[in-house]
């Protein structure tokens, strides 16, 4: 009898939680609806939210599939206010010669395409130039800019 008192108390030790703790959900691989990412530029609205500890987060991805990848366009939730950014860098699985980050990047642009901040701080896929040039259409959003403040690529 003693043995199986022994077996029961050895079955009710490991069927307890092993701990009971609050945690914050891991930064997703992939963007999509609540992400949080990461603002790479020196606007003013982005360092002000990533120093708060309030990292902005997707609300809306602008494709077919609601999956962002390099070169997409997302609608973020940032200090209160909604702006739209385009994501540079990814930590999903990428195509062969494109780089993995350890980040999900963005950069705030305005309605326009036009970034708001005036530098890119991290390294920007070679790749974002082939992407935004065929997405860039004439006399309505023009992404050149937010390439020509890119300070290195990758």
């Amino acid at each position: 009898m003693t043995f199986q008192m022994q077996n029961l108390a050895r079955i009710l030790q490991f069927s307890v939680p092993f701990s009971r703790s609050f945690h914050q959900c891991q930064p997703l691989n992939q963007i999509q609806l609540l992400t949080r990412l990461r603002v790479v530029d020196n606007s003013t609205i982005g360092k002000e939210a990533m120093l708060e500890g309030r990292p902005p987060k997707c609300i809306h991805v602008y494709n077919k599939t609601g999956i962002g990848t390099i070169g997409d366009k997302v609608l973020v939730a940032i200090k209160g206010q909604k702006k739209k950014a385009v994501i540079v860098g990814v930590k999903q699985k990428q195509a062969p010669l494109v780089p993995k980050f350890d980040s999900n990047n963005i950069v705030l642009i305005e309605d326009n395409g036009t970034p708001i901040g005036t530098r890119i701080h991290v390294p920007v896929p070679s790749i974002l130039r082939k992407i935004l040039k065929e997405r860039s259409v004439a006399k309505q959003i023009d992404f050149t800019k937010l390439l020509s403040i890119a300070t290195k690529f990758v």
